[in-house]
């Protein structure tokens, strides 16, 4: 995860997880946090590439075993604004508030 002194180091390395779509196409992203929230677990993601973005990423993540996940798409409107919110708090001031 990451803390404040994440953002002041110059050694910060990203982690960055490539996810693949239905079609097969790759995406690299940065992994920024987990949230839980109502008892479900959160993976949020920013884009590589896409600095001038302003929109993460938010997947449920879903346990198989041990060591494997899968990160299923939100449809519910509710929920994906509720951990953002969240996630917003957790990192408010790392971000500018947009008018």
């Amino acid at each position: 995860m990451l803390n404040n002194e994440d953002f002041a180091e110059e050694t910060y390395e990203p982690e960055i997880i490539t996810l693949e779509d239905d079609l097969g196409n790759e995406k690299d992203f940065e992994f920024l946090d987990v949230v839980e929230y109502d008892g479900d677990e959160y993976i949020i993601l920013w884009p590589v590439g896409e600095e001038e973005s302003n929109e993460v990423m938010i997947l449920r993540i879903e346990s198989v075993d041990d060591q494997t996940e899968n990160y299923i798409g939100i449809d519910d409107e509710e929920v994906l604004q509720k951990v953002f919110d969240i996630f917003k708090k957790r990192y408010q001031d790392q971000f500018e508030p947009e008018d």
